[in-house]
């Protein structure tokens, strides 16, 4: 059996930092990355050519590959501690902030942009937060570095050849199947080759680290409950993504760049938030391991359309003796899917009102139209859960305080918009979980959203392991 130091499942951020943190600390210990998607160079969507998802197999080749998905999408790194999931509550908010001020020195020597936004006009923030209390929202105004999708390409390409010139071994094309334990030890990897499906390798190491991502989120809550990993469900977000006009969010895109907005509308009071907007970007599908669908948002440096979009997400938190969260949100999901015969599903916010569907002619004679060419018009109340569509109807409408027009009735919502984070693992602050030798980084684990702060649990795990 071959045997490494330290194995990482995943090349997302989390794992990327990971062996990237180590090779800076000049490590002695053999890594070996196992990563499903393709290498950097390789990955790319047929979409751009042919107008429509073709359906890549085995995998999409947005939301899997070295750098992740997120790095594929709109390529955004929040610059405070505030933003970015619940690891400052376990390492600290000093270390979490401290880590993401190091990390971002990282990024930009690998050529991310030096520019900031957000931190411009502190005068025009201080209003846009007024209106928004006046509204029952409340303003996370974070300092953003915008990658560009684009861009994050060939930054992330910079990173993926240091840490294979500085020894760090890449399977690309391998599945992790399993990982090894006996006695309450992780002691290696069970993973097949995609061009040998029916020969299963195991690989021993002292260390392994598993950062699969939102994508591997399910994945990981499978292996948890088979090996008896101390995890618990957690919170599942549903929700739409929303598209207007530039015209409409010009003052908060200039401002802030993107605006992070929480509230809890009646009458069910769940938290319902902004996230992951992005000013003349384009609207892009997503495909899953199991066929699902789901919507996501992109942004470039150089390619700008004439709309913004942003995600609005309500967040789902279940009790005893529910266990199931990720399985609750696919099935919301997959019967959205089902409206649109497989696709993204778009409706008009004033159609949504009038109780009526969208129809394609209309959508061709609305001011925003859709920057996802083969979206399906439609009804997606039909799947949407009425909790979470009363939600975000309600959270519209506040918003439409802060920034006037935005609950105009041609406003365009996607459907489905989901983000798996649902399976808390539970870890101490060095990340060690209840086995032996078996950590849990990024999205997957539940401790992180996006890709900042994915990197700097990287980095903290990186460290501790070098």
């Amino acid at each position: 059996m071959k045997k490494y130091d330290v194995i990482i499942v995943g090349a997302g951020p989390a794992g990327i930092f990971t062996a990237l943190e180590m090779v800076r600390h000049k490590t002695k210990k053999s890594i070996l990355i196992v990563e499903k998607g393709h290498s950097v160079e390789k990955r790319s969507c047929p979409k751009q050519k042919t107008g429509h998802c073709v359906g890549c197999k085995p995998y999409c080749n947005i939301t899997t590959g070295f750098s992740g998905a997120g790095a594929f999408s709109d390529g955004k790194l929040s610059l405070s501690y505030e933003v970015g999931g619940d690891l400052p509550s376990l390492i600290g908010e000093t270390l979490a902030q401290e880590t993401i001020d190091y990390t971002d020195k990282i990024y930009l020597e690998f050529g991310a942009d030096s520019k900031i936004e957000g931190i411009s006009n502190p005068d025009k923030v201080k209003d846009i937060r007024k209106k928004a209390i006046v509204s029952g929202l409340k303003l996370v105004d974070c300092p953003i570095r915008h990658l560009g999708t684009e861009k994050a390409h060939s930054l992330y390409l910079a990173i993926e050849k240091y840490l294979t010139a500085n020894g760090v071994e890449i399977m690309f094309e391998t599945i992790c199947n399993d990982v090894i334990i006996n006695d309450d030890v992780c002691t290696g990897v069970r993973i097949t080759r995609l061009d040998r499906p029916e020969e299963c390798i195991e690989i021993a190491a002292e260390s392994i680290v598993v950062a699969t991502g939102r994508k591997g989120a399910d994945w990981l809550e499978r292996v948890c409950n088979e090996h008896d990993i101390a995890h618990a469900p957690g919170t599942v977000d549903i929700g739409v993504r929303v598209e207007v006009r530039n015209e409409i969010m010009e003052e908060v895109n200039e401002v802030l760049y993107e605006s992070k907005l929480i509230g809890y509308p009646l009458p069910f009071k769940n938290k319902v938030r902004t996230f992951c907007q992005n000013p003349g970007g384009f609207v892009s599908q997503e495909n899953y391991d199991n066929n699902l669908a789901v919507v996501n948002g992109h942004s470039y440096k150089d390619i700008k359309s004439n709309n913004t979009n942003l995600a609005i997400l309500v967040s789902h938190n279940f009790s005893y003796p529910f266990n199931q969260p990720i399985a609750y949100a696919q099935k919301v999901g997959e019967l959205t899917n089902m409206l649109a015969n497989g696709q993204i599903l778009v409706q008009r916010y004033g159609d949504i009102l009038d109780g009526k569907r969208t129809w394609e002619k209309e959508l061709a004679q609305s001011n925003v139209r859709p920057t996802i060419p083969d979206a399906v018009a439609g009804d997606i109340t039909a799947a949407m859960p009425y909790r979470a569509m009363t939600n975000i109807i309600n959270f519209i409408k506040a918003v439409d305080n802060v920034v006037p027009g935005f609950a105009a009735r041609e406003t365009l919502l996607y459907s489905p918009e989901l983000k798996f984070y649902s399976n808390r693992v539970k870890m101490d602050e060095n990340f060690n979980t209840n086995i032996k030798g078996l950590h849990c980084l990024g999205d997957s684990s539940g401790w992180t959203r996006g890709l900042m702060m994915a990197s700097v649990m990287g980095v903290l795990m990186g460290r501790i392991l070098a």
